[in-house]
């Protein structure tokens, strides 16, 4: 049974979340502080982390960063919708998605179980794309660039993955989010350039000046084919 971490402050919100995750089989432990979130987060080892940016102690973004410096618990964001910025920021560093309050539950279990799919997903033994020196291992899931791993977290593997199955086609944002969420929502299709953004900081030489994820300005993002990738690099 997965274990799930809420880090929620408001006590109401925080017992509506936890008990909706209970009643589709979750276990969920409860932190009300970024402090506190840490600390479940070192000792109980949760699955994923249900995450208030507004956390008192020590603030959503902080909990997120520190957690990413020593694991890539999978995290989704609560966030208000004055918080865009902050949202952007969190994704950025490496959240795997958020839910924008107020929201609906059925919408947190779906991005939940979303997620945590992502988190399991296994292709078959032997699933391994070769994209000039880049090496996808969907069965491990790995990531290699010249024999060097890069550490992704699940979202931004997935995106990588959909892409790495067809270098060269132009993805819209809203089929990047089909790729990731099993279906496109538009107020979310932002997330997209976060993850890109965060994916190419990891990936990229000169993240400024990518040779792998180029963007098609006014359309999307594609992964560069082989043919691209042999000599000099080739920016977007």
């Amino acid at each position: 049974m997965p274990r799930i971490l809420v880090a929620e402050d408001d006590a109401d919100i925080r017992q509506l979340v936890a008990d909706v995750l209970e009643h589709v089989g979750y276990e969920v432990l409860v932190a009300s502080d970024g402090p506190s979130a840490l600390q479940v987060v070192r000792t109980r080892r949760p699955d994923l982390l249900v995450l208030d940016l507004g956390l008192p102690g020590m603030d959503g973004l902080d909990v997120a960063r520190t957690i990413r410096r020593q694991s890539d618990l999978p995290i989704i964001m609560l966030t208000a919708r004055a918080e865009e910025s902050d949202t952007l920021v969190g994704l950025e560093l490496g959240a795997d998605d958020y839910v924008a309050k107020p929201f609906s539950t059925k919408e947190l279990v779906a991005r939940v179980r979303a997620v945590l799919r992502r988190v399991h997903a296994r292709a078959p033994a032997g699933r391994v794309m070769r994209v000039g020196d880049l090496e996808i291992d969907e069965e491990r899931m790995f990531v290699g660039r010249g024999g060097q791993r890069v550490e992704l977290t699940a979202s931004e593997f997935a995106l990588l993955s959909t892409m790495a199955h067809s270098p060269g086609r132009v993805f819209t944002r809203a089929q990047l989010l089909d790729a990731i969420h099993g279906e496109a929502f538009e107020a979310y299709e932002r997330a997209i350039d976060a993850h890109i953004k965060n994916i190419r900081r990891k990936l990229e030489p000169v993240p400024q000046q990518p040779r792998y994820l180029l963007t098609v300005f006014g359309v999307g993002y594609r992964l560069a084919e082989d043919h691209e990738l042999q000599g000099a690099g080739t920016a977007s």
